[in-house]
């Protein structure tokens, strides 16, 4: 017989949520939005009804303890992660929180040990894990068709100022700029497509007018294990932009715009300087893989791509970033 989906309720209703995850709960199979919370509940009750969702819950509480939630999806601003997330926890609901997953490492332990007592299922909205370019990146570096990684980078730029997101640059709400917005997303992507974690961090950064007690732009030196090299650097002041790329002793792999989800994405191999394989791949449907791969997790399927371990160990690469920006020397986890 059928199972009927596993039942999502978002908690901190916002941007990202009109913008990512509403067109993408329709496209799933085993999972299905079933009702939201936001601090305005006014607006609340508007967004409800305009995209038909079944439960616009007044408190916190009232959804992580409804009957009519399987699965608390976690949006609100970083600062409010752990709270919201052991909230859920000690209602018995599973847990997928989006990134970075707290104010620190040390947070994002204790969540991660809540969802172990609890025995309840606590994964990390790193979405693109579920990206077809990641996803290809890694299967075909785990071939060897580069040969052995030895360099790596990652790029996520855009202009911040421009963001709906008000609260990413204030600094009680924000783990930090772009660093813990869209760094993160780079940290995990070279985790991912590598098989490999990150050792020690040696940061550049800069403020500016603009961007209050977080940080503008970065550059991240990272030492992996595997004897990798790798460089994330992130702008909140330039046009979007995204970037991964893998250099191997026997070529290099590059994936302009390789984690973007609005259109198609082309990845190219060269071995000395001529290109031996192109494909071109479409992420538009990562998100929607990501919810059904949770749902189909809790029902017992195969384990969730970023799981609670994985968080902590991102929140661990941008604590030893931002100590490293602070205190000018290299940092290790």
């Amino acid at each position: 017989m059928t199972q009927s989906p596993v039942r999502f309720a978002i908690l901190g209703f916002g941007h990202h949520a009109i913008r990512r995850l509403l067109p993408a709960f329709p496209k799933c199979e085993h999972a299905t939005l079933s009702g939201m919370w936001r601090r305005d509940h006014t607006a609340a009750l508007a967004n409800c009804a305009e995209y038909k969702i079944p439960h616009c819950f007044a408190t916190r509480e009232e959804l992580c303890s409804s009957p009519n939630v399987d699965v608390v999806f976690i949006t609100s601003p970083d600062a409010m992660h752990r709270d919201d997330t052991l909230l859920a926890l000690k209602h018995g609901k599973a847990v997928l929180c989006e990134k970075p997953l707290a104010m620190s490492a040390t947070q994002a332990e204790e969540m991660n040990r809540a969802a172990n007592a609890a025995d309840l299922l606590f994964g990390v909205a790193q979405n693109f894990r579920y990206n077809r370019s990641l996803e290809w990146m890694r299967q075909q570096i785990t071939a060897g068709l580069i040969g052995k990684p030895q360099l790596a980078r990652a790029e996520y730029c855009y202009p911040a100022t421009n963001s709906a997101r008000k609260w990413i640059i204030d600094a009680t709400l924000a783990y930090g700029g772009p660093i813990g917005d869209v760094g993160v997303h780079c940290i995990d992507a070279l985790r991912f497509v590598l098989g490999e974690d990150v050792i020690s961090v040696d940061t550049l950064a800069r403020k500016d007018a603009s961007s209050g007690k977080v940080e503008a732009v970065a550059s991240l030196q990272m030492e992996m294990t595997g004897n990798v090299f790798a460089t994330v650097t992130t702008s909140a002041r330039t046009p979007y932009r995204s970037l991964v790329e893998v250099n191997g002793s026997e070529g290099v792999m590059t994936a302009e715009g390789g984690l973007t989800v609005d259109r198609p994405v082309e990845i190219v191999v060269r071995r000395a300087g001529d290109v031996v394989e192109r494909v071109t791949v479409d992420n538009g449907d990562g998100y929607t893989r990501m919810m059904d791969s949770f749902a189909v997790a809790l029902r017992g399927g195969p384990h969730f791509a970023a799981t609670g371990e994985d968080g902590v160990h991102n929140m661990q690469a941008l604590d030893a970033a931002i100590k490293s920006w602070r205190s000018g020397s290299r940092e290790r986890l």
